[in-house]
């Protein structure tokens, strides 16, 4: 069964303050490798780890932004961006396509923990899932094929509960 997760790692316990620690972990390690690279921390860099840290689930760089104004940081969303394409540059971010042709971005765990994405092709709604199954499933798939797997990507379309019921 594929249980929709808010937050944990497919394969992996992963979930609730386990969520917490391993996010945390990830802000001190993004922070490090941007200092490494040669990155000042700034108050962009800062508030953009920060807000990626707090996530359960991918974000567009919008609503990135929208949650950084909220909270009363004074962000630019060119900043926004630039941050987030630094940090996928540095293999700290993982940039998602899914569809609608908006990005969406979240923190690329140092563990390797991770989920896989539920998309409405209605409203547009992602749910993050885990699948333990599945990642078995991939894990035989690749040592099957011989291919050298370095990460995947799951997404399943369809339509969320709401626009069911409409």
């Amino acid at each position: 069964m594929i249980r929709p997760d808010h937050g944990g790692a497919a394969g992996h316990s992963h979930s609730g303050e386990a969520h917490g620690e391993a996010t945390a972990a990830w802000a001190t390690h993004a922070a490090a490798q941007v200092a490494e690279a040669g990155h000042r921390s700034g108050g962009a860099r800062t508030a953009v780890i920060e807000s990626l840290a707090g996530q359960t689930c991918c974000r567009s760089a919008q609503e990135i932004f929208d949650q950084l104004r909220g909270d009363g940081r004074r962000v630019g969303i060119a900043s926004v961006y630039r941050v987030l394409d630094l940090l996928v540059s540095l293999g700290l971010v993982q940039r998602l396509d899914l569809g609608g042709g908006i990005s969406r971005y979240e923190p690329a765990l140092p563990g390797g923990e991770h989920h896989h994405h539920l998309v409405c092709v209605e409203c547009g709604e992602v749910r993050p899932f885990e699948d333990p199954r599945l990642e078995r499933a991939l894990e035989a798939t690749a040592t099957a094929s011989d291919f050298t797997v370095e990460g995947h990507d799951v997404v399943l379309r369809g339509h969320c509960p709401d626009c069911r019921a409409a």
